[in-house]
């Protein structure tokens, strides 16, 4: 990710982003816009009820104390009338009422709000991570797990702050402001005035101190994002990491990136604190200017005690959003990075997708066609593919080698439009793929990856992942008897039931290897294609997967990418790449024969296989 450090981060110029994030996020709020407006309600009915909560205690003092020299208060054309003791039963029950409905209310408004925040949260969570997974293999490969599952989760957790509990409590606090404000001027302007006289000064300072705030807050995500990263990388590579006994570095690395997140957490958290005592200060500035203005207005007549202890009671009210106002800050200016980050990914552009007039296109034959193809990782990369152009017939096996990095599993990954060529194209049963819709093609593909993806679930829904359709026992046991998987599953403790471990762990590569085949063969494809799929294999579970390869290659195109030779004896058709062209095509036997770059690999392989059996 670049860093943003250089960014102005003032409030002013934080606004049109957490501007455009609010907006992001409008059309999920709308689907709950009756919760909202409930909520909204609610918090509107809670500041009212705040802005009367003095009220009653103003009448006490102006119609039960006495003032001066016993006269009692200006009376009330309705209350003036009535015994003491009945204005003091009114003014206790009204007190209390009013404290009940606006706790009601603060209630009703929390309620509502979260069960918005949440679906909202949900809503953004799913469709995030649905989009991460339609995003182009261009895109994963310069992104870092670590960073995205940060997005993912923490990010997305940030931005229901923004969207409900930071942005919505700071308009309230706005409006309470304005509420106290406008009635503080009916009662005296002048004395009004007199309270805001601090109001510059903490603005000023507000704004100086937010600046450094949401500077610290970005840098903070920006840190928070490599750690993950760090961490995702560093468990993903447990093996080695213990294997070479570089614990204490990779904890150094790790412990570097959380001391700068602590001390950026830090940092703000002492900006937001001094903001905070600073606005205690001016209140008490104000409060103070108030006592002593507003007793001379009391004693010239101007306004009754009660107005005073009612002018009071909303100066210390009114700076208390003003003082909150900090930790507002904080929080928005983290939500707003956290926002901003879920935003970029949710509008990072699909470029491998469907095209409008794509139509589902049902694969008979399975006839591929290279048409003066190319393909390289960037507009200055050299090419990894350069001009190649071969035709594969139908229900042909095709063993893929050559040396690393002449494009043998750029090929495989431009068949399943996992990238799309930089120049020509590629042809299935005479149809350029870009006009086929994405999920029709992939889904007439079977794919073995060199590394097999296993979740934490049974052997059985293991098998079943990717068939697309409900599948029966005998189905199952069928397929992992043609992949010669039956044997090993029912020797597990509760054979096809046996839960997996993360990855699965608790299998040794062969049998990884097997499952893999077994989805294969479950998947009713007329396109199979295998990545070294007897990589790492010793020769017992090496046997095992070579026989149901030609098993499950029955009757299929079948594309095998493999450094293993022995496996090409039996294909029927062998492509040696080489500076990302063919550089030999044909049979095994007519290769070796013609003595070329295929023959050459031949001949280092068998040496290899000598010097190995002499061990």
């Amino acid at each position: 990710m670049a860093k943003r450090g250089h960014r102005q981060t003032s409030l002013r110029d934080t606004l049109p982003g957490l501007r455009r994030v609010l907006m992001r996020m409008l059309p999920y709020l709308r689907q709950h816009r009756m919760l909202v407006a409930g909520g909204s309600t609610a918090l509107v009915a809670s500041v009212l009820a705040k802005l009367l909560e003095p009220w009653p205690l103003k009448f006490v003092i102006d119609h039960v104390v006495q003032v001066g020299d016993g006269v009692a208060g200006s009376g009330s054309p309705v209350l003036g009338g009535l015994p003491l003791q009945t204005l003091l039963m009114v003014c206790a029950v009204a007190l209390v009422g009013i404290i009940a409905i606006r706790a009601v209310c603060e209630y009703a408004a929390a309620i509502a709000f979260a069960l918005a925040g949440n679906r909202v949260l949900t809503q953004v969570r799913a469709d995030l991570f649905r989009h991460l997974l339609s995003l182009p293999m261009s895109f994963h490969s310069k992104s870092t797990i670590g960073d995205l599952t940060m997005r993912l989760t923490s990010d997305v957790t940030i931005l229901k702050e923004t969207a409900v509990t930071a942005a919505l409590p700071l308009a309230i606090n706005t409006l309470i402001l304005f509420g106290m404000v406008a009635v503080m001027l009916v009662i005296n302007w002048e004395l009004t005035l007199i309270a805001l006289l601090p109001l510059p000064l903490l603005w000023f300072s507000s704004q100086r101190t937010s600046k450094k705030i949401q500077a610290v807050s970005r840098n903070q995500r920006r840190n928070e994002g490599e750690m993950a990263a760090t961490a995702a990388e560093m468990m993903a590579a447990m093996r080695t990491v213990q294997a070479l006994g570089i614990e204490d570095e990779v904890a150094g690395s790790f412990e570097g990136d959380n001391k700068k997140s602590m001390k950026e957490g830090v940092k703000a958290k002492r900006l937001s604190a001094g903001l905070e005592r600073f606005v205690d200060f001016l209140t008490a500035l104000s409060i103070a200017l108030i006592l002593y203005f507003g007793t001379l207005f009391v004693l010239d007549g101007r306004m009754t005690p009660g107005d005073l202890l009612v002018f009071i009671t909303y100066l210390k009210n009114m700076f208390r959003p003003v003082r909150n106002y900090a930790k507002y800050v904080a929080r928005l200016s983290k939500a707003t990075a956290g926002g901003e980050r879920v935003i970029e990914l949710l509008d990072t552009s699909v470029t491998i997708a469907s095209n409008p007039d794509a139509t589902p296109s049902e694969i008979t034959e399975g006839r591929i066609a290279l048409k003066d193809l190319s393909f390289g990782y960037g507009p200055e990369a050299a090419p990894i593919l350069d001009h190649v152009s071969a035709m594969i017939e139908p229900g042909q096996s095709v063993v893929l080698t050559g040396s690393s990095g002449t494009g043998k599993s750029t090929f495989v990954s431009l068949l399943m439009r996992l990238y799309d060529p930089t120049g020509g194209c590629i042809e299935i049963d005479g149809k350029d793929l870009r006009d086929v819709d994405l999920a029709s093609l992939r889904r007439q593909i079977s794919f073995v990856p060199q590394e097999t993806l296993l979740f934490r679930a049974s052997v059985r829904e293991n098998l079943a992942l990717g068939a697309g359709e409900p599948l029966d026992d005998a189905t199952i046991e069928a397929a992992a008897k043609l992949a010669n998987a039956h044997d090993f599953i029912m020797a597990l403790p509760q054979g096809y039931d046996t839960e997996l471990t993360e990855r699965g762990g608790t299998l040794s590569a062969g049998q990884r290897q097997r499952i893999a085949l077994v989805r294969a063969c479950l998947r009713p494809s007329p396109i199979l294609i295998l990545d070294e799929p007897t990589v790492g294999l010793d020769n017992t579970n090496e046997a095992a997967v070579s026989e149901a390869i030609w098993r499950l290659a029955r009757d299929r195109t079948t594309l095998l990418i493999t450094h293993d030779l022995r496996l090409a004896t039996k294909a029927d058709r062998v492509l040696c790449l080489q500076d990302g062209r063919i550089a030999d095509d044909g049979k095994h036997s007519d290769l070796v024969k013609r003595g070329g770059p295929y023959a050459r690999l031949w001949e280092q392989q068998r040496g290899s296989d000598h010097v190995l059996a002499a061990e």
